[in-house]
């Protein structure tokens, strides 16, 4: 295993910010560490990277105990905070060169290097731009740039997308599809469940310090819910009133939305334009997807039903 945790624990004061945590990350992919705010992801995070020591229990990272030998697990790996790392009154190449520095690098190689990861990251259109003047996407692929210097065999992504647009986001996912090509192994935190859900070999999803689920998304979809869901806007009421019958695997009500989840849609759709006949009940038929997953795991809302 590249990566495994062993009942660690990290307390705050009186709080638990990890408790008794189990985790095995393999060598090549994309692992995804999901939860929502507060779950303990990015304690976990530094932790493996280690910049935190954990109050009980082992984590080790290519073989190796991070508590023991910190600095030779960090010279293996890279990361790229939530918060930003760039020395905002130089340019890309200068924030590059000053990074390679840290890792010892020299000329030639330095070199090498930066042009490398400015064709990788798609920077050199505004590689001598100070920093301060660069958008956000571009900010965030010039951090992304900095963690892959030395080349790392494991890449620690922390929410690497979080604020970007649509094309940024895009761009970034076909980043770290390259990395995994090229035998790199990544680990990221994210908000974003579809990110997830196309980058991500394999999750766990945490929830109060501990991994509630983990497996691949598409088997975790399978084992935790039904195959489709069906959305309709409509009171608890309402909702009552159409579903009785229907005897949907799962439930899950958000605001005024109701998200009924079973295994034929079209069968339960015609019941309830049966009941419904006027249409005054849209209804939005999709496939259940990992974000289900990770609010029947997580939130307090969804019910399952008899």
């Amino acid at each position: 295993m590249l990566v495994e945790l062993a009942r660690v624990s990290k307390r705050f004061g009186d709080r638990i910010a990890v408790d008794r945590l189990d985790l095995a990350v393999e060598a090549g992919g994309c692992f995804g560490l999901l939860g929502p705010n507060g779950a303990g992801k990015t304690t976990t995070l530094r932790m493996i990277y280690g910049v935190s020591r954990p109050t009980a229990g082992t984590v080790r990272v290519f073989g190796l105990d991070v508590t023991r030998s910190p600095r030779a697990v960090r010279a293996r790996l890279g990361v790229t905070l939530q918060e930003s790392v760039l020395i905002d009154a130089i340019s890309p190449v200068d924030n590059l060169r000053v990074f390679g520095r840290y890792h010892r690098l020299r000329e030639p190689e330095l070199g090498r290097r930066i042009e490398e990861l400015l064709d990788f990251l798609e920077l050199r259109s505004h590689a001598h731009v100070p920093v301060k003047a660069l958008s956000g996407g571009f900010r965030r692929r010039l951090a992304v740039a900095l963690s892959l210097m030395s080349r790392p065999e494991l890449l620690v992504l922390d929410e690497p997308t979080t604020g970007l647009d649509p094309a940024v986001r895009l761009a970034l996912w076909s980043r770290v599809r390259a990395l995994e090509a090229r035998g790199t192994t990544v680990l990221l935190t994210t908000h974003y469940m579809d990110e997830a859900e196309r980058l991500c070999d394999r999750v766990a999803i945490i929830a109060g310090g501990r991994i509630v689920a983990d497996g691949a998304p598409a088997a975790l979809i399978r084992a935790h819910l039904a195959a489709e869901a069906v959305e309709l806007d409509c009171t608890p009421e309402e909702e009552a009133r159409l579903r009785d019958g229907l005897r949907p695997r799962a439930r899950l009500r958000v605001g005024g939305r109701t998200i009924l989840y079973v295994d034929d849609a079209a069968a339960l759709v015609a019941d309830l334009h049966r009941r419904d006949p006027r249409g005054h009940h849209p209804l939005v038929v999709r496939p259940t997807n990992l974000e289900d997953v990770f609010l029947m795991l997580t939130g307090t809302s969804l019910e399952g039903t008899p």
